[in-house]
C-alpha cells in the first residue's frame, strides 16, 4: 500500500517504533513507504484483527503541501466511506498521531484500513518477464469489477497502478490508495497534478493544470488499466519503450501524434491484444466506447473461454460416459451490470461446468413454451452451474416479462425483446446464444442465454449475502427487474416489484419448477 504520487520523490519519513497505540491499534512492523508517509501493520487491541494503518506526517510540510494533503485525505476518506465493494479496499477508521516525544510526527494523520499480503507492484517485480503472473486473469478481473463500480458510482480512480492493487487473503484483489480518487461533475472532474508517470494517457500532458486542478475523465482510467494489464500479463512489461518513467511517457505521446505505431508483446493472446489495444485507443475520444463495465464484462468472457479451453476434454470424456438424455454445458459466464438500477458492476463469474438431469426443472412437455423456444431456454438455462436456474425459471422469467413475444417492448421504459432488456445494460451482460457473431438483444437466443447469465449471477450474489435458499427464484425474479443491491438492501423482495414477482412464480409452479 502506498500513497498516491510516492513515485514523485520519496520523503524521508520519520517512523514510529513497533508497539506504538494509535487509538485501538497497535503498531507493528513496517511494511511500506512513500512520499507523503508509512505504512505499518498493525493489530486491533480489543479482538486482534490485524490491519494496515498508513501514517501520514504533516508537521514538516509547507501550508501548501498540508492542505494539499488534507484534501487528499478528506477524498480518500469520503471515498472509501461512500464505496462498498469486495473489490475496493476499505478505510475503517481516520485518527490523529498523539506522539509529544516525537515531534515530527505528533499531529500526523493515521488511517487504518485492510491489510493486504503484497502489492501488485510487489507481484511483478518479482515475477519472470515476458509471461502472465501467476492468476494473472483473477488478478485483472478483480481490478475490473473494482473500476467498473467506481465509475458507475460516478468516481473516477485518478491513480490506477500496480502499487495501487493489492492482494490479500483468500484471493482478495483490492483497488487501493484513492486519494486521487474525485466524483466526477458531468462528464469529469479535477485532481492535484499528481498522476503516475507511466499510466497518465497521453493527453495528460496537453492539458492545462487550473485553479481547480487537471482534468480526468473515466477515460483516464480506461488508460491506465489498459498499461497495467499488459504489465499483468507479460510479467511487467510497459506497453511503450524506455527505461525511464519520463521516456515511457514520451513514446506514450509520441504514439497519440500517430509519430509511432502501438507495439505489443508479441506473446499475447489475441483477445487479450484486442482488448489491451483498446485501452490504449490513442485519445479520450476514441476511448470512450470503452468502459470498465464492458471491460469487465470482456474480461469475464475471456476467463470463461480459458477455462472451457483448460476443461474441455473432462467434458469430453463426461459426455461418453452419461447417457444420451443428459446434457454437459460449458458456460462462458461473466460480470457487468443488469436490471434497472445498473450501477452495481463487475463481480465474480460464476463456475463453469455443469450435468442437469432432464427431469431437474426441465420444461414439461404440455406447457405453453414455444416448441421452437424450448431447445433455447434448456441450453441457455444449461449454461449455469446453479441448481435454481432451470429451463422452468427461465421459461417463467421470460413468460412474466414478455409472454414469449420475440418483438415485445415498452418504449418508455426502454425495454425490448423477449427479454425485456434495456439496450445498454444488454451490452454489459451480452452473450452469443446462437453463435452467428452478433449480440443482439431483439435476437430471442442472445436475449435468453444473457438473460441465464444475469440471474445466474444474481443467484449467487444473494447466497453470498446469506439470503434464504427458499427464497432465491424470487429474489432473482426481483433482481432482473431492480438490482442484486436493491434486493440485499431491501433484504428480499422490493415492494414495487412484488406483482411481478408473485406471477413468475405462479408461471415456475405451473411449469413444476
Amino acid at each position: 500500500m502506498t500513497s498516491s504520487g510516492a513515485e514523485q520523490g520519496a520523503l524521508d519519513t520519520p517512523r514510529l517504533p513497533a508497539g506504538f497505540r494509535i487509538a485501538d491499534w497497535q503498531l507493528d512492523s513496517v511494511i511500506g513507504s512513500g512520499g507523503w508517509g508509512t505504512v505499518y501493520e498493525a493489530r486491533a487491541v480489543d479482538d486482534g484483527t490485524v490491519v494496515a494503518v498508513k501514517v501520514l506526517p504533516t508537521g514538516a510540510l509547507a501550508p501548501g503541501q498540508r492542505a494539499a494533503l488534507g484534501e487528499l485525505v478528506a477524498r480518500e476518506v469520503r471515498f472509501s466511506a461512500e464505496a462498498d465493494h469486495p473489490h475496493l479496499v476499505r478505510t475503517h477508521a481516520v485518527c490523529t498521531v498523539h506522539a509529544p516525544d516525537l515531534p515530527a510526527l505528533d499531529g500526523a494523520i493515521a488511517l487504518v484500513m485492510d491489510r493486504a499480503e503484497a502489492s501488485l507492484r510487489q507481484v511483478l517485480d518479482a515475477a519472470a518477464t515476458g509471461r502472465p503472473i501467476p492468476d494473472a486473469v483473477r488478478v485483472l478481473r478483480g481490478v475490473a469489477a473494482g473500476l467498473a463500480h467506481m465509475h458507475g458510482a460516478g468516481w473516477v480512480h485518478g491513480d490506477l497502478k500496480p502499487a495501487n492493487v493489492l492482494l490479500g487473503a483468500d484471493e482478495a484483489v483490492w483497488l487501493a490508495d484513492f486519494g486521487l480518487a474525485t466524483e466526477l461533475e458531468g462528464t469529469h472532474a479535477y485532481v492535484p497534478p499528481l498522476g503516475t508517470l507511466d499510466h497518465v494517457p497521453p493527453e495528460w500532458w496537453s492539458q492545462r493544470t487550473g485553479a481547480d486542478g487537471t482534468m480526468v475523465r473515466p477515460t483516464a482510467d480506461i488508460w491506465a488499466f489498459g498499461v497495467l494489464a499488459h504489465q499483468v500479463l507479460t510479467g511487467g512489461l510497459h506497453p511503450f519503450p524506455g527505461a525511464t518513467a519520463r521516456a515511457r511517457s514520451l513514446a506514450a505521446q509520441a504514439y497519440a501524434r500517430g509519430t509511432a505505431q502501438l507495439r505489443l508483446d508479441a506473446g499475447l493472446d489475441d483477445h487479450w491484444r484486442r482488448l489491451i489495444e483498446d485501452c490504449l485507443a490513442p485519445d479520450h475520444a476514441a476511448r470512450l466506447r470503452h468502459t470498465a463495465e464492458s471491460l469487465s464484462a470482456r474480461i469475464e468472457e475471456l476467463a470463461g473461454l480459458r477455462r472451457r479451453r483448460r476443461l474441455l476434454p473432462v467434458a469430453a470424456v463426461a459426455v461418453a460416459a452419461v447417457s444420451a438424455a443428459a446434457i454437459t454445458g460449458v458456460a462462458l459466464l461473466g460480470g457487468g451490470g443488469g436490471g434497472d438500477d445498473d450501477e452495481d458492476q463487475g463481480r465474480d463469474a460464476p463456475a463453469v461446468i455443469v450435468t442437469h438431469s432432464p427431469a431437474d426443472g426441465e420444461i414439461p412437455e404440455d406447457s405453453d413454451v414455444p416448441e421452437a423456444l424450448r431447445p433455447v431456454i434448456v441450453k441457455a438455462a444449461h449454461r449455469c452451474t446453479d441448481a435454481e436456474v432451470t429451463p422452468a425459471f427461465l421459461a417463467a422469467m421470460l413468460k412474466a416479462e414478455s409472454g414469449f413475444d420475440v418483438n415485445a417492448s415498452r418504449p418508455k421504459s426502454e425495454e425490448f425483446g423477449i427479454a425485456m432488456w434495456t439496450p445498454s445494460v444488454f451490452r454489459a451482460w451480452a452473450v452469443d446464444g446462437d453463435g452467428d457473431g452478433d449480440k443482439d438483444y431483439m435476437s430471442a437466443p442472445d436475449a435468453i442465454s444473457t438473460m441465464s447469465l444475469y440471474v445466474c449471477w444474481l443467484d449467487q450474489q444473494f447466497k453470498k449475502a446469506n439470503m434464504p435458499a427458499a427464497d432465491l427464484p424470487a429474489l432473482m425474479a426481483a433482481g432482473y427487474r431492480t438490482s442484486d443491491r436493491t434486493v440485499i438492501t431491501e433484504g428480499g423482495v422490493p415492494e414495487r416489484v412484488e406483482p411481478h414477482v408473485k406471477k413468475v412464480l405462479r408461471y415456475l409452479a405451473d411449469y413444476g419448477g
